[in-house]
């Protein structure tokens, strides 16, 4: 379905558009694969790293065995995630010539990249080439879901499992009563993919039911009841063999999922409940524990950590969509179509605000809503474009240099904060030079991996050696294991400051300021992400601020 045309650019012929906005957007692509290919390894490890690792490992240890080895069916509460990019990350790792974490950032790259591919490709069916091309470029210059492509080994996996799966839903959409064989596939891939992720891609259901009244309605208005009916059962008996495929694909990346009917709901129920000791983060500049988290604290964060481009044009797509579900020109199937890529990108926004669950690293857990916003804001942007070339055609060039700009803002600061585009605040919340004094940045912690080379670099300009018969030791407030991989063995690592010859800390609230001779400072845009002191011969009681959880 080609919803809206962009012949109302200034161009020769419309196919002259099209090629154009497709060129763009393949040029795109390429040049976000090359600098992702020449910059995965700048990106540090964040707390679950190392643990994710250990699950792959177990994972395909019980595939080797037959079964016999079940060990990764009671891991942690990983067996309640599907490990299939933990898998997929340790395979490579056999094959290529990388460290195993070297690894997990290339694939993580990967990954991002066909999801950028698949919201390009959703956003330009639903809305034309432009609309494409528009969504690729808000989602590749979204920093937050690019930093996150690289090191978030589950929540980034499970965005890119669910726009495929929504890519599956609006093929449906608009093939309806009569489904390819393609679709099926893509709609059961997906739905396996993204419940094999997270139990969340359950959410999928949902935007299906209530997205697909519209389309349901006008089939009762024009077929009538029997006639609608039997429509509707022949595309739920047509689905089946992709539903049965999708349940394969869960069961294989998320083992654990199928061992008995009732594991998935039991996943629902475990994680509808805070699962570990209750801790506090820095949320608009109070210290707040995750279970107590106010309503306000989604819709705030990314209000302050979008892009404002991608934040305008999404606003004005969720008023279009809803406007349009009253208006009797508008196709039943564009209104599903809208209101399903609707809900994917605000309803589970919603859920959070009303049932307010423990909240806490800031967005992260809600990445898969941005893919979907980035093809609604697409799509807007398409439709002004169209309404100007209709209307105000002369206003053409400037609405292109103000998107433009809109692009430059979050380009500008990822270039600044690089590897730690997951941090930024937009111009709205004053950059992260203001938010540092408000939220967290780094919650990962990944200024560890800069501040250890820059230990290891410092130490070898020095030409200094570890005392005799033992290693250096370094206390570290922060994630240990990330630490521990980037420093290498010949370090040790703890939290004993006073046995300790250097000290390593985030710039967080909860990690001190120490009164020593600082030997390494990473910083970005003036705010400190984290030091290294040298700490021999001090007396360091702590390292922390406030009292340990």
């Amino acid at each position: 379905m080609s919803s809206i045309t962009t012949s109302a650019i200034e161009t020769p012929t419309r196919r002259s558009v099209e090629k154009t906005c497709d060129d763009l957007a393949v040029l795109a692509l390429a040049v976000v694969a090359v600098v992702a290919g020449l910059t995965f390894r700048d990106y540090g490890l964040g707390w679950d790293d190392y643990t994710h690792a250990e699950y792959a490992d177990l994972l395909l240890r019980m595939y080797g065995s037959g079964f016999k080895d079940t060990s990764a069916l009671s891991f942690a509460n990983l067996y309640m995630y599907g490990g299939g990019f933990d898998m997929a990350a340790a395979l490579l790792h056999k094959v290529i010539p990388l460290e195993l974490f070297e690894t997990r950032r290339l694939l993580g790259a990967i990954v991002g990249v066909i999801g950028l591919a698949v919201t390009w490709r959703l956003a330009r069916r639903v809305g034309g080439p432009l609309a494409g091309l528009a969504a690729l470029l808000l989602l590749a210059l979204c920093p937050t879901f690019y930093g996150h492509m690289f090191m978030n080994p589950k929540d980034a996996p499970f965005a890119v499992a669910m726009i495929i799966l929504i890519m599956g839903l609006v093929r449906l959409a608009e093939e309806y009563p009569a489904p390819s064989p393609r679709t099926i596939l893509i709609a059961g891939f997906g739905a396996g993919l993204s419940l094999g992720c997270r139990v969340l891609g359950g959410l999928a259901l949902i935007y299906a039911v209530i997205g697909f009244i519209p389309l349901w309605i006008e089939d009762y208005r024009t077929q009538g009841a029997r006639e609608a009916a039997r429509r509707f059962v022949h595309v739920a008996y047509v689905l089946v063999p992709g539903l049965v495929f999708g349940y394969l694909v869960m069961g294989l990346i998320w083992p654990w999922s199928i061992m008995e009917p009732g594991h998935p709901l039991e996943a629902v129920t475990y994680f509808s409940h805070f699962f570990e000791k209750p801790w506090k983060e820095m949320y608009d500049g109070a210290l707040v524990s995750v279970p107590d988290m106010p309503w306000s604290y989604l819709p705030t964060l990314f209000a302050l950590q979008l892009p404002e481009v991608l934040l305008a044009l999404l606003a004005g797509a969720v008023v279009i969509t809803f406007m349009s579900l009253s208006r009797r020109d508008v196709p039943a199937r564009r209104k599903t179509i809208m209101l399903m890529l609707t809900l994917a990108a605000m309803l589970p926004l919603v859920i959070a605000m009303v049932k307010r669950p423990a909240l806490y690293n800031g967005i992260r857990h809600f990445i898969f809503v941005i893919p979907p916003m980035t093809v609604l804001a697409g799509v807007a942007f398409a439709r002004a474009m169209d309404w100007l070339g209709e209307n105000r055609r002369a206003w053409q060039p400037a609405a292109l240099a103000v998107f433009a700009f809109g692009l430059l803002l979050p380009l500008s600061e990822m270039i600044r904060l690089h590897p730690y585009q997951y941090t930024h605040f937009n111009h709205i919340a004053g950059t992260v030079r203001t938010a540092d004094n408000y939220f967290m940045l780094d919650y990962w912690g990944l200024a560890l991996k800069q501040a250890s080379d820059g230990l290891r670099e410092q130490l070898a300009e020095r030409q200094e050696a570890p005392p005799a018969n033992r290693k250096w030791k370094v206390a570290v407030c922060g994630p240990q294991r990330p630490a521990q991989v980037a420093l290498g063995p010949d370090f040790t690592i703890g939290w004993d400051s006073n046995a300790a010859d250097f000290a390593m800390t985030l710039g967080e609230f909860y990690c001190k300021g120490l009164t020593a001779p600082v030997m390494v400072e990473i910083k970005r845009d003036d705010v400190v992400f984290a030091r290294v002191y040298d700490i021999r011969g001090r007396s360091i009681s702590s390292l922390l601020a406030i009292p340990a959880p």
